[in-house]
């Protein structure tokens, strides 16, 4: 199959402008036939906004009062190390052998008395600890022969520990997991521009409620086209230790911000290719089962992954395979049509709800669906928790993502928006003829227990 396109593209070089347009000549106006002119502005692509995303996944709008929001998740309850070197050695039975364990650590990760578990299913109480070394001295619980096991890299569960009668309490603890998280704002700017000839110029084109000034046109898509550049910078922006230096950013050096895909990918669930079978979607579910992940998702693809899916819910409702789910939509208030509303289709599987959507932010073409036609692009999809996630310091709960903005005493970065000139528009800050808009943002977004989401990529 080949599908071409009759589109040209546009100069994007010609609409770089660090200036408003020069005059409309008069020349340009003498024609002595009055034009059969339509003014209906034709919306040749559609609704090109993308933002809703952040939203609907449950975003919420947080007020922030320093230069980097903090927040803590908890770690595994229980313990497991990986095995190093030469593993596990073989002893005969009674006998101790040598457990050597991950050399980057750097103390013991057991006590003596602790009861291990081994891949093959052998259970082993740790009696001696090497100091010096990178060793467990261990006997098997029921005290018989120990099998070999030298594979590196492998887990070994702590599965509790066991001690003789009149002995006391163990000399050491484990102590409480939780890792403390920061994520610096970012600011992002935008203007326009328009000279006073131009803003009382009337055009041909309505541009919205019978209005013809083309500058208002343009001041609306800048806008938009603002709105939609925060919401792919919250999504898709990094963090560095230092980006750009005091010649390239007029604010000196940032170190960025992490970004949803960003957070997913550093700590969350990965998963690259296509989805052909439920034997797919099977490996993602008892990947959320080890990470304890909710029972219910929204996935939010690309055109082609959401095809595959179709063609995939298809093929497993001939085998009798759980479809269309009325009465278990409980991130639309138990309502099918809310969620058929919204675009929504979903599946069981497992246990699990999937709610799939499309991404217009991955099948645009002057967006990340830029690089569909070759087949190529690096994300075709995320799926994302829908429920709300407590914080391990405090016990508050609050949504898997979170939007967060500067604000202070009725003062609020989340959106700002003035107009500068010297007098056109009744704008008089300065002696130019120009009117000049002005947009900014300080915002971050916060990517809470990543671990539970999935980033599906090519």
């Amino acid at each position: 199959m080949a599908i071409s396109v009759g589109n040209t593209p546009s100069d994007i070089s010609a609409l770089l402008r660090t200036s408003p347009q020069a005059y409309v000549s008069l020349g340009d106006l003498l024609d002595p036939t009055k034009p059969d002119n339509r003014d209906l502005l034709i919306q040749t692509y559609g609704d090109q906004g993308i933002t809703g995303f952040l939203e609907l996944t449950g975003a919420v709008k947080s007020a922030g009062t320093a230069d980097e929001v903090q927040y803590w998740e908890e770690g595994r309850l229980h313990r497991t190390f990986t095995t190093d070197g030469a593993g596990l050695a073989a002893a005969a039975a009674g006998a101790i052998a040598d457990l050597e364990y991950d050399n980057a650590l750097t103390a013991a990760p057991a006590r003596l008395n602790d009861v291990l578990l081994t891949e093959g299913g052998q259970r082993l109480v740790v009696v001696g600890i090497d100091e010096a070394g990178t060793e467990l001295e261990v006997r098997a619980l029921d005290n018989g022969a120990i099998t070999g096991e030298a594979t590196t890299g492998v887990p070994v569960i702590i599965i509790g520990n066991i001690y003789a009668q009149g002995t006391a309490q163990p000399d050491s603890f484990y102590d409480t997991d939780v890792v403390r998280r920061t994520n610096p704002f970012f600011i992002t700017k935008e203007t326009f521009s328009v000279n006073g000839s131009q803003a009382t110029n009337i055009g041909w084109i309505d541009v919205g409620n019978g209005d013809y000034r083309w500058y208002v046109k343009g001041e609306m898509d800048t806008r938009k086209r603002f709105m939609n550049q925060r919401e792919m910078m919250m999504l898709l922006s990094e963090t560095a230790d230092t980006l750009g230096t005091a010649t390239a950013l007029d604010t000196g050096v940032t170190t960025g911000s992490e970004g949803y895909f960003s957070a997913v990918e550093d700590r969350g669930i990965n998963v690259s290719g296509s989805f052909s079978s439920f034997a797919d979607i099977d490996l993602i579910i008892l990947e959320l089962d080890r990470q304890g992940a909710p029972m219910e998702y929204a996935m939010y693809v690309d055109r082609q992954t959401s095809l595959d899916l179709d063609d995939m819910i298809a093929a497993g409702i001939a085998t009798s395979v759980t479809a269309g789910l009325p009465g278990q939509f409980g991130a639309f208030q138990n309502n099918a049509d809310m969620a058929v509303q919204l675009g929504f289709k979903s599946f069981t599987r497992g246990g699990y709800t999937f709610h799939k959507h499309d991404w217009k932010l991955l099948n645009d073409p002057t967006l990340l669906g830029a690089w569909n036609s070759t087949g190529g692009g690096v994300y075709k999809g995320a799926m994302v928790p829908l429920t709300q996630v407590a914080d391990a310091k405090t016990g508050v709960k609050a949504p898997a993502l979170e939007m967060n903005y500067k604000a202070a005493n009725g003062y609020s970065r989340e959106l700002e928006h003035w107009v500068t000139g010297g007098g056109v528009l009744g704008y008089k800050t300065d002696d130019t003829d120009t009117a000049r808009f002005h947009y900014r943002s300080e915002v971050n977004l916060i990517t809470r227990a990543a671990n539970k989401h999935v980033v599906l990529t090519a």
